[in-house]
């Protein structure tokens, strides 16, 4: 395997991706305004570089549908518990939609109490966790954004999968920089594996182990009775357990390893979700506010370099600069991707991808 050249990627506009995507979905059942918001989240992904929660998650997706085991009629619950704390119940349906509800009703807590808190439960995967913090970024909020998955690490000191590569993410708004941290608590994301195996690419070794235990750049070892590795050792064990404790426990979703992921469509996910947003106003001003933020970002990105660096990034900024040049050049894709894609098309009569083309 090796790695696709550049020229072999084609390219794909925003606009035409959300419509592809939209008319897959309600061909599929779903209705048209919960079609948007899935779509919108999953382009969101494809813009800001974050390929592998992307819209090449519809092929998994519709067929879990097709085997029952994802409801995509469903519409989520939300019950208020008490001013500040919401519960959702996706309702086995899709994860964006539980999330998108889940903010919605944290924001408007804290928007008069200060902070609001959402609880998820009987939900699917929800794709890139920054569109959730990006919400609450859009209402002036900063947020907390965890969610447990399906298990991919061993617990440390362990050799079996349990634990799940469940990121965890945060965001603040900024003056001209807004803060946004999502990061999966493995030192790479199962998305990229499964990316780098759809692509015919190698993975770095230190990324997983095969199913003997020793290190793999094979992405099919990897994922075919191997397990991923936890960033920092016990660190990254420790931030996948606490995931499932605030995702999985308290929610009363299913945990400790008994959630079924995405491309498995054997049984429901049933993945918990937790949600939190804080008005950031509450002890100054927001402009004040803001100007702290950008006093962190300019100090931030103008440490003293090490040698060999450029530049210094601010968390979130490196996928913003990729969404400013991906709006333009258009989202790129293989044509096993594109083709994979329109094989879903072809199935409910919906029109095939639009593609631009090399660029």
């Amino acid at each position: 395997m090796t790695e696709l050249a550049t020229e072999q990627r084609q390219y794909v506009a925003a606009k035409d991706a959300t419509a592809f995507v939209e008319a897959v979905l309600v061909r599929n059942g779903v209705t048209a305004e919960n079609a948007a918001i899935v779509a919108r989240c999953l382009v969101a992904a494809d813009l800001r570089g974050v390929d592998t929660h992307g819209m090449n998650r519809i092929p998994s997706y519709m067929e879990r549908i097709r085997q029952g085991v994802l409801d995509g009629l469903a519409t989520p619950k939300v019950t208020q518990i008490t001013p500040v704390v919401s519960q959702v119940d996706a309702q086995n349906g899709f994860g964006f939609l539980a999330a998108d509800a889940g903010m919605a009703a944290a924001i408007e807590a804290a928007k008069t109490y200060g902070i609001g808190m959402a609880s998820i439960r009987h939900s699917n995967h929800f794709g890139m966790s920054a569109w959730i913090v990006q919400k609450a970024i859009d209402a002036n909020m900063m947020s907390l954004v965890f969610t447990n998955s399906s298990p991919a690490l061993p617990p440390w000191g362990g050799k079996e999968k349990l634990l799940g590569v469940s990121p965890i993410a945060c965001g603040a708004p900024g003056k001209d920089h807004a803060f946004i941290l999502d990061m999966a608590p493995s030192v790479a994301a199962r998305g990229k594996i499964y990316k780098a195996k759809r692509r015919g690419e190698k993975i770095p070794l230190d990324w997983a182990l095969d199913k003997d235990g020793n290190p793999t750049d094979d992405p099919a070892a990897a994922l075919d009775g191997g397990v991923m590795l936890p960033m920092g050792g016990p660190k990254g064990s420790g931030l996948a357990i606490m995931m499932d404790v605030f995702s999985g426990v308290l929610s009363g979703s299913a945990y400790a390893g008994h959630v079924t992921g995405p491309y498995d469509p054997s049984k429901p996910s049933d993945a918990g979700h937790f949600l939190v947003a804080v008005k950031p106003d509450l002890f100054m001003s927001l402009d004040a506010f803001r100007e702290r933020m950008q006093y962190l970002y300019d100090r931030t990105v103008g440490a003293e370099k090490a040698t060999g660096v450029d530049r210094i990034y601010f968390p979130g900024e490196l996928e913003q600069l990729e969404q400013e040049r991906r709006e333009k050049s258009g989202i790129p894709l293989v044509q096993a991707e594109i083709d994979a894609l329109n094989a879903e098309s072809q199935k409910v009569g919906a029109p095939p991808l639009v593609v631009k083309g090399s660029v």
